[in-house]
């Protein structure tokens, strides 16, 4: 009997004058959860949509629960049991839950009436077979993101799948919407679902995967069970680098203050936030979800309402009631969904890259193009965006790209305070790393960072110090030499253990 659901074998891929795949190997045993990793351009991407039947492979073989397979569309890939959930839901969000169990197949009672009933207690029943409280009458644009998401696996159980492939499932959910999903993937893997699972995240692909192949520029690196490996050994045959060296960055924190938050409060989200950036500094903020924390800078930008306290900037009391005084006294926002918030996704690298100066490149409503044009390639050229040109759409770009043009985006627009929150989500190994020397040099020029991320390792790595925060309040600031997982877990918890002087220190 084979144990594999699908034999990926040498597969290759070619587009005009790029070689995307050469010899690339995937096997995924049935009731097992496969890692498949690398960097942007490696290859992954090209080579699930082989299996998917959006490509058509150029060489190679695929064998499919024990039998060759020539995939050549979505529909026989779908109709052999390989179904696939996507970072962006796929589904029809102005229909409801139950609708989207059977589009394009809807039983019918007659053969003008449609069998509502069993459309509804079908997906009832299957989504209570997931622990899912939806109700399979609501709309799906009406759930939230993770709810969409969780409807999506369901549909594909209903589809008798055999195989699943999740890419990038986490990337827009917080930490308790993942627990929700590693559960249903635990439930599919003990019903000898083979799962493909591909994510940037190392911590999820350590916790919840039994195997994880590597790519790199389109060819095959190695598969190893995920308990012969560890972080490092991964990022070093992802990328050539150890996982030190991406967070081995300058620091270049000056003694001028150059914000500062003074008690300040938001009625019922948070209270008593007080702390100083320093000009060249880089300064974390981390906390558990629900903390607060993406509040806090959304106050400091003018996005949430500011109830007590005050803020300086740059020494002066200032009032900031709307981003635009933000954006006027110099503070820019890099936002935790830089898709929905932070870009216009279907515009322009350079319309993209102005958009928050445009009153100040045009005169009796005409742009200056040429200013427009010249502030585009400044900061392509900077942020040293991989982009074919400043015309290009932006949702065109790699994750990281897209963070390189928001960044660029408020320096077109002299921001000197920036907030970066949650900028590596999405975003490959190398990728990240070019933000963090991003970071580097921004400071280097005397710009002040203020930096939130879920993944704590990141946040100890490139910050100078760092601010806790837990339910709305702040724990306390602890300084990079005394900063440790435990020390800022305990913080992040409300725990505040006087036996370590660290803690004690900044409680």
């Amino acid at each position: 009997m084979n144990d594999y659901i699908v034999e990926m074998k040498n597969i290759s891929k070619a587009f005009p004058g790029v070689r995307a795949l050469s010899d690339v190997n995937l096997n995924v045993k049935k009731g097992e959860v496969h890692a498949l990793v690398g960097e942007n351009g490696a290859g992954k991407s090209t080579l699930i949509k082989i299996l998917t039947g959006a490509y058509q492979k150029d060489g190679g073989t695929i064998v499919f629960d024990g039998k060759p397979v020539d995939i050549k569309s979505p529909h026989y890939s779908k109709k052999i049991g390989i179904q696939a959930v996507y970072q962006d839901i796929t589904l029809a969000a102005h229909l409801s839950v139950g609708e989207n169990f059977f589009l394009g197949n809807l039983p019918m009672r007659t053969p003008l009436t449609v069998d509502w009933k069993k459309v509804h207690s079908t997906a009832s029943e299957l989504l209570a077979s997931l622990d899912l409280r939806i109700d399979s009458r609501t709309l799906l644009k009406d759930l939230p993101v993770a709810k969409q998401e969780m409807v999506a696996i369901a549909k594909a159980m209903y589809e008798k799948s055999k195989l699943m492939i999740f890419d990038e499932p986490t990337a827009l959910l917080a930490n308790e919407e993942c627990e929700e999903l590693y559960k249903i993937i635990g439930k599919l893997k003990s019903d000898g679902i083979g799962i493909i699972y591909i994510s940037h995240r190392m911590e999820e692909i350590f916790r919840i995967c039994d195997t994880v192949t590597i790519l790199k520029d389109g060819r095959y690196v190695s598969t190893l069970p995920i308990g012969e490996t560890d972080e490092n050994k991964l990022i070093s045959l992802m990328v050539g680098r150890k996982i030190e060296e991406m967070y081995s960055i300058e620091h270049h924190p000056m003694p001028e203050v150059v914000l500062s938050a003074k008690k300040l409060s938001s009625k019922g989200i948070f209270e008593g936030i007080d702390f100083d950036l320093h000009r060249g500094e880089i300064l974390g903020m981390f906390g558990l979800v629900g903390s607060g924390r993406t509040d806090i800078v959304s106050a400091i930008f003018g996005a949430t309402e500011i109830t007590g306290g005050e803020i300086e900037v740059f020494g002066k009391k200032e009032r900031i009631r709307k981003p635009r005084d933000a954006i006027r006294l110099g503070i820019g926002l890099l936002p935790e969904n830089r898709r929905t918030q932070g870009l216009a996704l279907p515009l322009s690298v350079k319309i993209n890259t102005n958009l928050a100066i445009y009153k100040t490149i045009s005169k009796f409503g005409l742009i200056n193009h040429k200013a427009e044009k010249s502030n585009a390639d400044r900061y392509v050229r900077e942020m040293a965006t991989k982009t074919p040109s400043i015309e290009t759409a932006v949702r065109t770009l790699s994750g990281g790209n897209q963070q390189k043009v928001v960044i660029g985006k408020w320096l077109a627009c002299k921001s000197k305070i920036m907030i970066f929150d949650e900028p590596t989500v999405g975003v490959d190994v190398g990728s990240k790393s070019e933000i963090y020397k991003l970071l580097e040099k921004l400071t280097k020029n005397g710009n002040s960072i203020i930096f939130i991320s879920s993944y704590l390792p990141e946040v100890i790595g490139v910050s100078d110090r760092i601010i806790v925060i837990s339910e709305g309040r702040q724990m306390g600031i602890v300084d990079r030499d005394k900063a440790t997982e435990e020390r800022i877990l305990k913080l992040a918890s409300g725990i505040a253990d006087c036996s370590d002087e660290a803690i004690r220190e900044v409680v």
